[in-house]
């Protein structure tokens, strides 16, 4: 089983990330600062490093300066509120593997993490399957009794979380969660608007509506 270090000082981001990968089968930990990121990183117990930049004591850009410099194997993928192209550049150039911008949404952050650790003997999953539907996540559309139909991200993203969980229900609240990130607004009826979307794309009678609680991928 794979361990993931998260060092994230804001309470709410770092409980939402462990708690989507606790859910996808990953060990977590999680730190609140720099020194303790450097520290955990360092102990050889983890394969992967999220990594915020804006920590105490140490900042994210010391402590993945430090990992290098020690030649630590651990992946990390930077996880921050900076998205300005001269910090990209710096944690790409300083050694990250991979760089998100908050906000983010968790399939989103997930797929990174399945990207990083693609290692495993679990071979990388490409195609997911619900009767005639299949979803390409490499060339990121669906296709329809074999025919090809382009998603747009949010399309796509939603359509990802109903593939890999077929015929269980979702509650809206909880594709907002994966699908629009930490900080959705839970009165919204975006879910609403983007499963009326992919009705019309894939078939109004693919995406069942449960009442009163949310819906579910007739598979």
């Amino acid at each position: 089983m794979n361990r993931i270090l998260i060092a994230e000082d804001e309470v709410r981001i770092a409980s939402f990330v462990e708690k989507g990968l606790r859910g996808n089968g990953f060990t977590t930990t999680v730190v609140s600062d720099g020194v303790a990121a450097c520290d955990y990183a360092l102990s050889g117990e983890y394969d992967l490093l999220i990594l915020d930049i804006g920590l105490p004591l140490r900042d994210g850009f010391t402590v993945l300066r430090r990992l290098r410099e020690a030649r630590a194997p651990i992946s990390v993928i930077i996880l921050t509120a900076r998205d300005s192209v001269a910090d990209t550049v710096a944690a790409l150039s300083g050694g990250a593997d991979d760089y998100l911008a908050k906000p983010f949404a968790f399939e989103e952050l997930l797929a990174r993490v399945r990207l990083r650790l693609r290692g495993d003997r679990v071979p990388e999953v490409t195609v997911l399957r619900a009767g005639d539907l299949s979803l390409d996540l490499r060339a990121r559309r669906i296709h329809v009794r074999d025919q090809a139909v382009e998603l747009s991200t949010r399309e796509f993203a939603l359509a990802e979380v109903f593939f890999r969980h077929p015929d269980q229900v979702l509650t809206r609240e909880q594709l907002l969660s994966h699908v629009w990130g930490f900080d959705f607004d839970p009165g919204s009826n975006v879910v609403d608007v983007y499963v009326r979307y992919l009705r019309r794309k894939i078939g109004h009678d693919r995406i069942a509506t449960v009442r009163g609680t949310g819906y579910r991928l007739v598979a």
